[in-house]
């Protein structure tokens, strides 16, 4: 074996394999930077702690927006949200506020999207999700969809820690039942 076929033999072991799904679980979901930032998972580790916080800091703006918009800058580090970025968000919120909370278990459009508690959220990977260095790209099952959504996340090489780069989970789900004049 060469020189080269050592290094890259090295190289991948580095490299996550994909297909690895990881289940967090929150008692209660934060209500403030500071109650976020004491979780176990703000250490931001890995891509998937900073994916599941999002998800969290998702619910917190559905409820009280300045607060959520705290805990999205502090997913973001060192690229905090741009205005194009909070006015989307915004948007998303102003047709229905249960978005985030349908990529908790149990909530799908019969239960009006209300979360079992815990509140128990799974992020995956896939072969793909680690194919650019410093970047994953993850995957979160709503209730309320038929295909996971995306989230792309970013390490600071200097830190090790993973943040928030881009997100496609605020996108829309199944009418709730409540709401479904159909049903």
């Amino acid at each position: 074996m060469g020189i080269f076929d050592n290094l890259k033999e090295k190289m991948q072991e580095s490299i996550p394999k994909g297909n690895e799904s990881i289940t967090f679980s929150f008692s209660a979901l934060p209500e403030s930077v500071e109650q976020m930032k004491a979780l176990p998972e703000a250490a931001m580790d890995t891509p998937f702690k900073t994916a599941a916080l999002t998800v969290c800091a998702f619910c917190a703006y559905a409820v009280a927006p300045e607060i959520g918009k705290e805990m999205v800058n502090f997913l973001k580090g060192p690229a905090p949200m741009t205005k194009m970025e909070m006015d989307f968000i915004t948007d998303r919120f102003r047709d229905s506020k249960l978005v985030p909370f349908s990529y908790f278990e149990g909530a799908v459009p019969e239960n009006d999207y209300t979360p079992s508690v815990p509140f128990r959220v799974t992020i995956s990977s896939n072969p793909y999700s680690f194919n650019t260095e410093n970047y994953a790209t993850l995957y979160l099952k709503s209730g309320g969809a038929d295909n996971p959504r995306q989230i792309v996340l970013r390490k600071k090489p200097s830190t090790g820690v993973w943040y928030l780069d881009r997100q496609m989970i605020l996108v829309g789900i199944r009418t709730p039942k409540s709401a479904d004049p159909w049903a």
